[in-house]
């Protein structure tokens, strides 16, 4: 497996995240095992995961997923094979949220009392706060990263001109900075990205580890129809605002291309992702086995330079000619 800097962190990561979203979720405690078994023993070794994971489902209060993932650990014993990822600032109740020192703080300490380690490898801000100084936000990570708990610092869902902003702030106090970028990013949510966001990650030498890189799993060709989203309880409402004629133009590039690699729409829509120089690797989950393999060919599938252009011509936001 051939492993990728993340930024300038000095950590190596596998060319595909595993997206801890789905423990306790959709993957219960014994599925999620077998999966991260099979995710280190194949080579695979980045581990993405959040505190607030998955307080959305019925009765789950945060915290699930890193429970897993440490009971996991302990079980293993496979804490040095794994990149583990995760992150702070999303509401957990009780007016835990944001990234306050004190509160950051707080929730680094419960993340790694539910993992189940002594470190986390890289601690994400999970969105911007406004309501708290870059400069008090990015002191209390350096005083993580300097008693041993985090190794280094990335931010999520930053636009670019306060990822900038960030950059700068470290540059002048001399505080650790953040290291990569977890944005939305696939085939059909490209824009945003690719504007101003990418160019900012490659001038400041930023890893990026795209979330949503199936497109909740619109881009596996699994929805291709009112119909399709409406039979499965991710699929309804989620993938709505893809399907229309760009959504369906994508699927179809995408079956031509999976005929021609005789794999799946999924694994190319993860193979393009891959192939692009800014990313790192993109975050995908799995919920079987079976699409655990999938995933984890797809990470390996090398795509010609003609496919690209193709996925790039029919997932651009004005059509052009394949």
């Amino acid at each position: 497996m051939d492993l990728r800097p993340l930024g300038r962190s000095g950590l190596e990561v596998s060319p595909l995240a595993f997206g801890g979203n789905v423990f306790g979720w959709t993957a219960d405690e014994a599925l999620s095992f077998r999966m991260l078994d099979a995710w280190v023993d194949t080579g695979f070794n980045f581990v993405d995961t959040a505190d607030v994971y998955s307080r959305w489902a019925p009765g789950h209060v945060g915290g699930e997923s890193e429970s897993i993932i440490g009971k996991w650990l302990r079980q293993s014993g496979k804490r040095n094979r794994i990149v583990l990822a995760t992150k702070v600032g999303m509401a957990m109740g009780d007016k835990k949220v944001g990234l306050a020192p004190a509160y950051i703080r707080e929730a680094v300490d419960a993340s790694l009392r539910r993992l189940k380690t002594d470190h986390i490898d890289l601690y994400q801000a999970h969105e911007d706060d406004p309501a708290t100084p870059l400069e008090d936000t990015l002191g209390a990570f350096a005083e993580l990263i300097k008693v041993g708990k985090v190794r280094a610092i990335g931010a999520s869902n930053y636009s670019a001109p306060r990822l900038a902003q960030a950059l700068d702030v470290s540059k002048r106090a001399r505080l650790p900075r953040y290291e990569c970028l977890q944005p939305l990013y696939n085939l059909y949510d490209r824009a945003a990205y690719e504007a101003e966001l990418e160019p900012l990650c490659v001038q400041e030498g930023l890893g990026v580890i795209n979330y949503y890189a199936l497109a909740s799993g619109f881009l596996t060709g699994k929805y291709r129809s009112e119909a399709d989203a409406a039979k499965s309880a991710r699929g309804n409402g989620a993938v709505g605002k893809y399907l229309n004629p760009r959504g369906l133009r994508i699927l179809d590039a995408l079956d031509k291309a999976a005929k021609q690699y005789s794999s799946t729409p999924g694994q190319i829509a993860i193979a393009w992702q891959v192939a692009r120089p800014s990313i790192t690797a993109p975050i995908a989950s799995a919920t079987s086995m079976a699409q655990l393999n999938e995933l984890m060919a797809a990470a390996q599938l090398q795509l010609d330079a003609g496919t690209i252009a193709a996925l790039d011509a029919a997932s651009a936001e004005e059509a052009k000619p394949a």
